[in-house]
């Protein structure tokens, strides 16, 4: 698939994931990320964004331990929280 697509269809599935929260979470982390990560990092949320919003919400809010597969600097950020700018 080409690069611009594939970060196209990424940003659609972080945006629209079911819930106004997970759209927030993860929508916001992938526009403020999206364009320093490597082609590991872009495999690795692409896999990330298959899995249940309310176990992505849990690992990101620390309620629950987040999986060998997907610890990492990209879930550290996510973590943080830094990224969420909420629009009004």
């Amino acid at each position: 698939m080409d690069p611009v697509d594939r970060l196209r269809r990424l940003k659609f599935r972080a945006w629209h994931r079911g819930t106004r929260e997970a759209d927030y979470m993860i929508g916001c982390f992938f526009d403020r990320h999206h364009a320093t990560w490597s082609a590991d990092e872009i495999d690795l949320f692409e896999r990330l964004v298959e899995e249940e919003d309310v176990e992505i919400m849990a690992w990101a809010l620390g309620t629950a331990p987040v999986p060998a597969a997907y610890a990492g600097p990209m879930m550290d950020a996510m973590i943080r929280l830094d990224y969420v700018d909420i629009p009004r």
